[in-house]
C-alpha cells in the first residue's frame, strides 16, 4: 500500500465523527490538497473496496479500509510515545517524525514496539491506539494509590471523577497514555511526577485512576514528610 493511500485512509479516520461521512471539502483540507484531486482519489479508493464513497454526501472507510487505516494509526501513535517517552521530544515534534515512520514500519517492528513500551493505549496527546489482537493479560491494572514509591507506570484510564475534577486533572496532565512515577506518600496524599511537572493527589482520587505498570523504576526518593 502506498504512503498516498495510507494518508487518505487514515485522514479519513481522523476526520470522521460518529460514523458519517467525510466530505470530501474537508478531506482535501485535512490533506493540503485541491478537492478535484481529493475527490479523483476517493473514487479510485472506492474501486478498490477501501472506502464507500457517496457523490456530495462524502466517504466512509469499509471492513478493510478501516483495518489498514487502524494499523497505519498504531504505528504512528507507537512511534510518538516512543519519541516522547524514551527521547524525551515534544509531543508535536514527536506527531510529526511519526509521521514519516508510520509509512516505513513493518508489522514485526510494531510489535516489537508495543511491547517494549508495555502497549500504551493512548498516544501523549490522548489519542486511543487501536491494537489489532492486542494480548490483554499483558495489560494488568492497579489503581494510583496502591502503586509503591519509585514506580513508574502509564494511566489506563480515569474514571467516577466529576467534570470538574476531570478537567483538573487534564490540566495537570493526568490523561490516559500518560506516564506517572510516585515520588513519596503520606497518610492522604501522594506526590507524583507527570512529565516535567509534580503534583500532590489526595487519596479520595487515587481510585479513579487507573494505571498499568512500567519496568523502570526512579530510585532514591523519600517519603513526603520524612528527611534524609
Amino acid at each position: 500500500m502506498s504512503e498516498s493511500v495510507e494518508m487518505y485512509l487514515i485522514t479519513v479516520a481522523r476526520l470522521r465523527r460518529a460514523d458519517q461521512p467525510v466530505p470530501v471539502a474537508l478531506l482535501a483540507q485535512g490533506l493540503g490538497i485541491s478537492p478535484i484531486s481529493a475527490n479523483e482519489m476517493c473514487r479510485r479508493l472506492a474501486e478498490r473496496a477501501l472506502v464507500a464513497y457517496q457523490p456530495y454526501k462524502g466517504v466512509t472507510l469499509t471492513t478493510e479500509g478501516e483495518r489498514l487505516a487502524r494499523r497505519v494509526l498504531c504505528r504512528r501513535r507507537l512511534w510518538e510515545v516512543f519519541l516522547v517517552e524514551q527521547l524525551g521530544l515534544t509531543p508535536t515534534d514527536a506527531d510529526e517524525i511519526a509521521c514519516r515512520l508510520e509509512h516505513v514500519t513493518p508489522d514485526t517492528l510494531t510489535e516489537r514496539l508495543a511491547a517494549f513500551l508495555a502497549f500504551p493505549t493512548h498516544s501523549p496527546q490522548g489519542e486511543p491506539i487501536p491494537y489489532d489482537g492486542r494480548p490483554e493479560h499483558l495489560l494488568p491494572t492497579h489503581s494510583l494509590g496502591s502503586l509503591p514509591v519509585g514506580r513508574r507506570a502509564r494511566i489506563i484510564e480515569v474514571s467516577g471523577a466529576d467534570a470538574p475534577l476531570q478537567a483538573f486533572l487534564r490540566v495537570h496532565g493526568l490523561v490516559p497514555g500518560a506516564v506517572i512515577t510516585v515520588l513519596g506518600a503520606a497518610a492522604d496524599e501522594l506526590l507524583v511526577a507527570v512529565g516535567q511537572r509534580t503534583l500532590v493527589v489526595a487519596h479520595s482520587i487515587e481510585a479513579d485512576v487507573r494505571v498499568t505498570l512500567l519496568d523502570s523504576s526512579v530510585p532514591d526518593v523519600l517519603a513526603v514528610g520524612t528527611t534524609a
